[in-house]
């Protein structure tokens, strides 16, 4: 049981390199909410990061190590939906003047309060957002529709997927997952403002759904991430998908305050081997490093897995492992960990197959033990 949950109180988190500051926001939320501080943006981030029953932050913008705007940005392109959607209220002071506050907003600030602050403007402050964010949590929670692309959410796909993973394997139709991710988007947000960055990720929405079969399912799994389901459509089929969506995103003009902005995605490709041990999770994990081949690429390409398994970028292939490495399917579950904690998915990609077949059994039994 967390902390909160045992002091029946919302927490939220003070960050500002003022010991007096944070010592008065304590006194003056306490009662009320479970206050925990940092000293800088640095401090913070951890811990934003680790204790998900954060609900709302506060944060200065003059600190060292890392400052409000650096916190604000991590924040609100975090790949972590929960957190990119945290209230961040910005504590100002008379050093902030009013460019301060714009490019804060720009940033995706929620709301600003003045030092020195006194106990009834903070607490209502705290109080409208703790119980915005919650009617958020509920609303994520009961919905499937992501509201800025009109797609699915990361529940409505991790559903379809199961549903379309069992049907492929009774039947033995082909499944393939397509998985896409905006280049740059951190640079991309920075650049253009949040209320900016909205309308490409729309945009990009428009060009996907465009694009998608009424068999097929859409939907964005995480800030700038997108992945799309293809009943029965095989390798081929799939990468001319992909490449047909990533010359569509790159060739779309977005309108930015009277700017013409344009964007471009990697797209990663993979056609899974349905079977009883196949999880939503894994089938996405796995699809994942594909894309992320695409990405150490450079970019603004397709990547199948059929490609790095044989020698793609240099890959090497199936049958030619690389030196002082196994051939495909031998490969240990502890090495393809090492492999990936180390940074390296390419050399993983070719042995997913083995892989999965090493896993299924386990990822079997562990069902059949919970559902006793």
């Amino acid at each position: 049981m967390t902390k909160a949950a045992v002091a029946g109180k919302p927490r939220l988190i003070m960050v500002d390199d003022s010991k007096v500051m944070r010592t008065a926001a304590t006194k003056m939320l306490g009662k009320k909410f479970d206050v925990v501080v940092a000293e800088d943006g640095v401090e913070g981030w951890k811990q934003i990061r680790s204790d998900q029953q954060i609900q709302v932050v506060f944060s200065d913008l003059s600190m060292p190590e890392l400052d409000g705007y650096g916190l604000l940005e991590k924040i609100r392109t975090c790949d972590d939906e929960g957190i990119a959607g945290l209230p961040v209220i910005i504590v100002t002071g008379a050093e902030n003047d009013e460019a301060a506050r714009e490019k804060a907003l720009n940033m995706g600030a929620t709301d600003f309060i003045t030092k020195p602050f006194n106990s009834t403007d903070l607490l209502a402050r705290a109080t409208a957002h703790a119980n915005y964010q919650r009617e958020r949590k509920v609303m994520a929670e009961q919905t499937t529709i992501d509201s800025l692309t009109g797609l699915g959410n990361q529940l409505y796909f991790t559903g379809r997927l199961k549903q379309e993973l069992a049907f492929a394997e009774r039947h033995g139709h082909n499944i393939s997952l397509v998985r896409a991710d905006v280049d740059e988007f951190n640079q991309l947000f920075i650049k253009l403002g949040k209320e900016g960055a909205d309308a490409v990720l729309s945009k990009i929405g428009e060009v996907i759904s465009g694009l998608i079969r009424k068999e097929d399912s859409a939907a964005r799994i995480g800030l700038s991430q997108f992945a799309m389901l293809l009943p029965t459509a095989d390798a081929a089929g799939a990468a001319i998908f992909a490449n047909r969506l990533c010359r569509q995103v790159r060739e779309a003009l977005v309108d930015v305050k009277g700017h013409k902005v344009s964007s471009t995605i990697s797209v990663g490709v993979m056609c899974p081997d349905p079977h009883p041990g196949a999880t939503a999770r894994s089938v996405i994990e796995e699809t994942n490093l594909v894309l992320k081949a695409a990405q150490s690429n450079g970019g603004n390409q397709v990547v199948t897995e059929d490609e790095l398994r044989k020698k793609g970028s240099g890959l090497p292939s199936a049958s030619t492992p690389p030196a002082g490495q196994t051939p495909e399917g031998s490969m240990t579950i502890d090495q393809a960990l090492t492999f990936l904690a180390e940074g390296k998915p390419d050399v993983v990609v070719p042995h997913l197959a083995g892989l999965r077949r090493k896993i299924a059994p386990l990822i079997k039994l562990m069902s059949a033990q919970q559902n006793k």
